[in-house]
Parts: structure tokens; C-alpha cells; sequence
């Protein structure tokens, strides 16, 4: 691979960090519980170190379950996160997390654990921020010397397992420069640094292989008016998006660029609260065709909304491109990033991606933790484990419902009124206010209200959701 660098870091050959590296037979394990593949044994065998329901190569419709779902495991939480929380220190014996070891050393050894347990899973795809993969140095050229290391190491690793990127991104949230937001912040500078950190990681993304590029701002948003030019901030993220786009056109990428939506935390006020704020917003800057959203579950009902809701929004107007695929608690209030546990809810979202004509370059990525309690290495697995099965099994719940047309054909029912005479006339411009109530007041048009069925569609619902295997 040949990391291609930005005209704004020097014009002299840089030194190939790691020229030659090669990846060996990993015999220095991490798990050593398992050895992995995870196999395929169906949802009759009590093993808990094997899938019930995922089986990649089944067939289910036009294609394998591997590329209907094309789930990836997210570097974060899987492998930089020490179980830490806001009133305790981490739980989690992660060895390369140690911060007396070298960071160099400790990112190698780090990426060579996580390839280890994609590898061992069977997960097809991974994605990262540029700070998992490579630690921030002291000067952005050699942290951008870090990343290339780092990047050519992750090539090596996918070249040998056949692992590839769903998706790249920056952290523009956790060096405290970020602490005013990225792209909004009241300091230009701030607004520039970003700018080449993304620039750069969408670089190594693209030399990486990677089907998308990921827009997740953090800390973009506010936490009080006191002190937040909100018109301002608003113009100068539009302006930040559109030199993503461009680019992403002038270095020849060619995956799709992600906005995610959250509505809060760890801002009171995030300016993408949710898929129908990102419309909105891409709309008036002129970013509609060019950027799509990565929806996850978590931050969909911190937005007040059902996640199959943000999944129908962003088809409905052509936006729907990846999904987080991960859940909250109802009992507490914030992004608690579980691993999905539901197959009713999820099949539901399912349905709607299979309605869209699923997720194209997108995918389902586990932006997902272990509870803190969870200290095993072993319990990674079994997290993913589940994941999966849940997913799996949603999409033969979603498909059996979609060929069914157990829901569709009801909505088709419900609104076809709207194909008829009137219902066309109406929108096609034919028909005016004053004309509609001519209609009514002279008796042509008396409505007779019919039942929406919730009750019944919901048994219908589980009675998929019970018998389909």
C-alpha cells in the first residue's frame, strides 16, 4: 500500500514507518479460550461459543446473510476502552491499555489483539477512529506518521484474514481542543485542525479499502446560549461538510460519506438531532446527494424516536446508508451502547431496510460495550455472539414478513384511495381548497373512518417473530 499524503504535510519522500512489515501466525494469543472460527450450529445446540442463527453463506432471498447484514466490529469500545465510568476506574485487564508501555508498542499490540478476535469471530468487516488505531503525538505530522504505521499494519492484517473496512473516522471530540466542538468551535484554528485530521483519515480510509467515511460530530453543539452564536455555528458546519465532500472528490474516493445523528450528550444540544434535523440541514447546504446518515439504535431513542422510525425517515428521502447497531436501557438516560438483544424491535428496522432495498455500502457495526462487570476476554465473544444471532435472526423474521407482504400489502390497502380519481387529482395539482370543499359541502365526499388494526399487525409481528427459523 502507498498512504498518499495531503499537499499540507511536507513535499519531501516521507519515511515508510514500517516498510515490510509482515503479519505472522499470531501464536502469541490474547484469547486463548477460544480458538475460533466461531462455527455455525444452528439454534438447537446448547453451545455458547457457536452462532444459533447466523450463517453466513445461508441464502435469504437474493443474497447471503453475510451481505444482506455486513456486520463489522467497532475498534473503540471493543479494544480501547478500559471499562471505566464516570465513578470508577477501568475493570478491564486490557495490557496495551497499560500507560506505562510505550503507545506505539501498545498500538501494535493492540491491533494485533483485535484482528485476533475478528479473525476468531468471523466478523467481515471493522471500523475505527484514527486515534484507536494510531495515539496523538505531540506535532500533527508525527501523529499523521503514527496513523501511516498503524494503517499499514491494519493492511497487512486485512490482507491476511480477508477482513475489510465498513467505515473510517476522526475523533474530533476527545483532545481537549475539541472541547468547544470541531467544525463549530469559536476558534478558526480549532476549524483547521479538524479539517486535516479528516482530510487525512479519509486518506488512509480510502488506501484502506473503505465502503464509507464516517461524519460523527461529537461535541458539535452547545451547551448554553449564554455564550453560542447558533447562525454562525450552523454556517460554519455547512462549510465543513462541503470541504468533506470536495475531498473526497479531489483525492479519489469513492465510498459514501456518513453524517450520524445524536441528539445530546455529551452536548445538551447536538445540532444533528436526529435524521429529519440532518435533511433539513443538508437541504439548505446544499449537501443533499452527497451525504448519507449512519443511523444507531442508541441515539435514535435518545431523539425521542423508535429506531425502525429513523430508519423509514432516512429511506423516505433517499438518505439511509449504514447502521450502529447497538441499544440503550429505558431506565437510564444516556448511551449506554449495549449489544442488541431484541429480535422483535430489530426486525421491525430490518423490514424497513429491506422495504429501501438495503443498505448498499453500509452495514451493521457494533458500536456496542461490555458492561463494566463483564472482565473476561472470553465475554467479548460472547457479546458479538449474541449481536449477531439477534441480527440474523431479525433478518429471516424482516424477510419472511417482507415476501409476505404481511405488512406491506396492509399498507398498500390503507392508502389505496390515493390511486384513485380523487386521490391523484389531489396530488397532481387538479384539485384546489376551495374545490375540495365544493365536494363536501354538497354530499359527494362523507368519509367513512376505517380501523387501523395496530393490534392485529403487532400479533402478526409475533407470530413471525415465534415460528420463523
Amino acid at each position: 500500500m502507498s498512504l498518499r499524503t495531503g499537499p499540507w504535510l511536507p513535499s519531501t519522500p516521507r519515511r515508510r514507518v514500517s516498510s515490510g512489515f509482515t503479519v505472522g501466525d499470531m501464536s502469541d494469543q490474547f484469547f486463548t479460550t477460544v480458538d475460533g472460527p466461531i462455527p455455525y450450529l444452528g439454534p438447537d445446540v446448547p453451545e455458547p461459543l457457536a452462532f444459533k442463527w447466523y450463517d453466513a453463506e445461508r441464502v435469504v432471498g437474493d443474497r447471503t446473510m453475510a451481505e444482506h447484514l455486513r456486520m463489522a466490529v467497532c475498534y473503540w469500545h471493543s479494544f480501547n476502552w478500559d471499562g471505566s465510568d464516570v465513578f470508577g476506574s477501568g475493570t478491564f485487564a486490557r495490557p496495551w491499555l497499560d500507560p506505562s508501555r510505550d503507545p506505539m508498542e501498545a498500538a501494535r499490540a493492540k491491533m494485533d489483539v483485535a484482528f485476533e478476535f475478528m479473525e476468531k469471530l468471523g466478523a467481515p468487516f471493522w471500523c475505527f477512529h484514527d486515534r484507536d488505531i494510531a495515539p496523538e503525538a505531540t506535532t500533527f505530522v508525527e501523529s499523521c506518521a503514527r496513523l501511516e504505521e498503524m494503517a499499514e499494519r491494519a493492511e497487512a492484517h486485512m490482507s491476511r484474514t480477508g477482513i475489510r473496512l465498513l467505515w473510517g473516522t476522526a475523533n474530533l471530540f476527545s483532545h481537549p481542543r475539541y472541547m468547544a466542538g470541531a467544525a463549530t468551535n469559536p476558534d478558526p484554528e480549532v476549524f483547521a485542525h479538524a479539517a486535516a485530521q479528516v482530510a487525512r483519515c479519509m486518506e488512509v480510509t480510502r488506501d484502506l479499502g473503505g465502503a464509507n467515511y464516517v461524519l460523527w460530530g461529537g461535541r458539535e453543539g452547545y451547551d448554553t446560549l449564554l455564550n453560542t452564536d447558533l447562525a454562525r455555528e450552523a454556517d460554519q458546519m455547512g462549510r465543513f461538510l462541503n470541504m468533506v465532500v470536495e475531498h473526497k472528490h479531489d483525492i479519489g474516493f469513492e465510498g459514501q460519506i456518513l453524517l450520524e445523528p445524536k441528539p445530546q450528550e455529551p452536548t445538551k444540544h447536538q445540532y444533528d438531532h436526529d435524521v429529519a434535523t440532518v435533511h433539513a440541514f443538508l437541504q439548505r447546504y446544499g449537501l443533499e446527494g452527497e451525504i448519507k446518515v449512519n443511523i444507531e439504535v442508541n441515539h435514535a431513542t435518545l431523539a425521542g424516536h423508535d429506531f425502525a422510525h429513523e430508519i423509514a425517515t432516512a429511506a423516505a428521502v433517499g438518505l439511509l446508508g449504514s447502521v450502529d447497531a447497538n441499544r440503550g436501557d429505558d431506565r437510564l438516560g444516556w448511551d449506554t451502547d449495549q449489544f442488541p438483544n431484541s429480535v422483535e424491535s430489530m426486525s421491525l428496522a430490518v423490514h424497513e431496510i429491506l422495504a429501501a432495498g438495503g443498505l448498499g455500502s453500509g452495514g451493521f457495526n457494533f458500536d456496542t460495550k461490555l458492561r463494566r462487570q463483564s472482565i473476561d476476554p472470553e465475554d467479548l465473544f460472547h457479546a458479538h455472539i449474541g449481536g449477531m444471532d439477534t441480527l440474523a435472526r431479525s433478518l429471516l423474521v424482516a424477510h419472511a414478513m417482507y415476501t409476505d407482504g404481511a405488512l406491506t400489502e396492509v399498507v398498500a390497502r390503507r392508502y389505496s384511495g390515493w390511486e384513485g380519481e380523487l386521490g391523484r387529482s389531489i396530488m397532481t395539482g387538479d384539485r384546489t381548497l376551495a374545490g375540495l370543499g365544493e365536494l363536501v359541502a354538497n354530499g359527494r365526499i362523507d368519509p367513512t373512518p376505517v380501523s387501523g388494526r395496530q393490534e392485529a399487525l403487532e400479533n402478526i409481528v409475533n407470530h413471525y417473530v415465534q415460528t420463523v427459523r
